[in-house]
């Protein structure tokens, strides 16, 4: 049974908490994202480049989150860079295959349209390729953005402020109130998140809505 009085107590420290999460769990998809469209359309111009990208991103994403915070330790110390950099570097590594895939997408047909009317390769890329690959990366980052709401969790182990502070306050205590609160408050954060991309890409692609009410 939950204790409303420890958390009327402690609101202020759950909001202080939750305020770190929310920094940690989306800065890090910001970075992700500014990252993996250039090295994802690299990839595409220069196709070589891509399964030495796909490999080493795959290995990388493979590590433990954990193991990897504690091995930023000695280089970064106690801060938020050491669990913003892996963050960043995991959501970079969902996002490249979604780039590539999505920018792949576009039909040669409407490619070759496009060259007919006029547009260089860069006009082409910014007006046709990337709007039309919106759908496909914005799937990749809102299983990145939930995945990062996840495991920033994680970095309260060693040390650092986070929801998963209540995790391990409520592990220690045996007392299931913090453990709860920092549940529930996790999967609103990550709920709140996705349903903001959905809006978010609606209002990207409008023509999406346009060819479903048809």
């Amino acid at each position: 049974m939950l204790d409303f009085a420890w958390v009327s107590r402690n609101l202020p420290h759950i909001m202080e908490l939750l305020q770190e999460h929310i920094l940690l769990s989306l800065l890090p998809i910001l970075i992700g994202l500014v990252l993996a469209i250039p090295i994802g359309i690299f990839c595409v111009r220069w196709s070589w480049l891509y399964p030495v990208v796909l490999l080493c991103s795959s290995a990388f994403f493979a590590i433990p989150s954990l193991a990897l915070f504690v091995f930023m330790l000695p280089y970064t110390g106690l801060g938020r860079t050491t669990a913003i950099l892996p963050l960043s570097l995991y959501t970079l590594a969902l996002l490249i295959r979604n780039v590539v895939d999505g920018i792949k997408s576009t039909d040669e047909s409407v490619r070759q349209a496009a060259s007919a009317m006029g547009y260089g390769t860069l006009h082409r890329l910014m007006s046709v390729e990337l709007p039309n690959a919106v759908p496909v990366i914005l799937g990749g980052l809102r299983v990145a953005t939930v995945a990062n709401i996840g495991m920033a969790s994680v970095v309260s182990v060693i040390g650092l402020s986070s929801l998963g502070d209540l995790f391990v306050d409520g592990t220690q205590r045996f007392f299931a109130t913090p453990i709860v609160v920092g549940i529930v408050l996790t999967v609103l954060l990550a709920l709140v998140a996705d349903l903001s991309l959905v809006a978010v890409q609606r209002g990207l692609t409008p023509w999406s809505r346009r060819s479903a009410t048809r």
